[in-house]
């Protein structure tokens, strides 16, 4: 087991501050576990709503849960949307001797539902697979090459990597994003991935995958963000400044997973990924999620324009702007873009993250980082 220290802490400060706590995230990164360190598996007070003994004794919810002391769990919530408002009165009442962690892989049923009855009492957590902090800086190739999934990355053999991450794509086109209301029968669903695969990295354009499915821009768009409110795809919204250039105004997309991603890529061991014409746009994504996931800002964007100028990301935190360039070469230099991007974008810092060992300055405001210094890690 790999220990998941910093995200057990930010479960047990939430379940401090707040009545209800919603740890939501792709199927299989280890929500479940995370919970049964504060509630086993079998007491009274967990619920698994994919087991029909569970479905059975939530038949009369307020019934059920009204008398229930201390944490009690509740898996899998988005299966029952009417536990919201039960919930919400449980939540209300005062002294309440319970507190609720709920769990959620399909998250956009969650957070509607949550809008709709639970604003103000609850406190959401997100939750990928294993980070750079958890298994440490080196196995930073093990992890790019395998993903964060647990199941993934811990296990025996780069085939058994392959065979879990098939069955995994399975049933997201064949059970959970039907469930979501894609309508795509499952074979033209994992195309549609596979295109998305494609765009990893780039600019988003729904008018090919449409006329390549069949179907309208409208359904396409719809489809990107059920997988994005899914935590399966990162959609970067475009940075506008006031600076007098034609600036690009689609988003830019990156699968959360790089695992995935190669899974999709038909990439399966590292002499692959290496030889793989999309292997800089795979690492530049794996750089992204390592540093949202270290850095937590507010707010993340792109930036480009249509004369080239480009910005791969700017976090925005405690109102500070932070650019990132990730380069993967052995010594990146300043490019005509960063200057741009510094001075049109007013940014206090640039940093340009390389898989190098040493850091150095391009200049003022521009830093050259390692991946593990930049997100703390050396």
């Amino acid at each position: 087991m790999i220990p998941r220290t910093r995200i057990h802490s930010r479960i047990a400060d939430a379940l401090r501050r707040s009545t209800i706590v919603a740890l939501v995230g792709p199927r299989q990164v280890g929500k479940t576990t995370l919970a049964r360190a504060f509630v086993a598996e079998d007491a009274p007070n967990y619920f698994d709503l994919e087991d029909p003994a569970s479905m059975a004794r939530l038949a009369e919810p307020k019934t059920a849960l009204g008398d229930l002391r201390g944490l009690v769990v509740i898996d899998e919530i988005q299966r029952a949307p009417q536990l919201f408002p039960v919930l919400r009165v449980l939540a209300d009442r005062p002294d309440t001797p319970a507190r609720f962690l709920l769990l959620g892989s399909a998250s956009p049923a969650l957070l509607r539902q949550s809008s709709e009855s639970l604003a103000g009492r609850i406190e959401v957590i997100e939750i990928d697979g294993f980070s750079l902090d958890e298994v440490g800086l080196a196995q930073a190739d093990h992890l790019w090459l395998r993903g964060g999934f647990p199941r993934a990355y811990l296990a025996a053999s780069l085939t058994d990597v392959r065979a879990w991450r098939k069955q995994y794509l399975l049933a997201l086109t064949e059970r959970d994003l039907p469930q979501l209301g894609i309508s795509l029968p499952a074979a033209a669903m994992m195309r549609f991935l596979i295109m998305l695969a494609h765009y990893h990295g780039q600019i988003w354009n729904a008018a090919e995958p449409a006329r390549s499915l069949g179907i309208g821009e409208t359904t396409v768009r719809r489809y990107l963000d059920l997988l994005a409110g899914t935590y399966l795809l990162r959609v970067l919204p475009p940075w506008h400044a006031n600076i007098g250039k034609r600036q690009v105004k689609a988003p830019k997309l990156y699968w959360r997973d790089s695992g995935l991603l190669h899974q999709l890529l038909g990439i399966g061991d590292q002499d692959d990924l290496l030889a793989q014409p999309r292997c800089g746009a795979s690492w530049e994504g794996f750089v992204m999620e390592s540093l949202i996931q270290a850095l937590a800002p507010d707010e993340t964007y792109f930036w480009a324009t249509h004369t080239g100028a480009e910005l791969d990301a700017l976090f925005i935190r405690d109102g500070r702007r932070l650019g990132v360039e990730i380069k993967r070469a052995d010594a990146p230099r300043l490019t005509p873009s960063m200057r741009h991007a510094l001075d049109d974008l007013e940014l206090d810092l640039l940093w340009v993250v390389y898989p190098g060992k040493h850091a150095y300055s391009l200049g003022e405001r521009i830093q050259v980082l390692p991946l593990g210094q930049a997100i703390g890690l050396s």
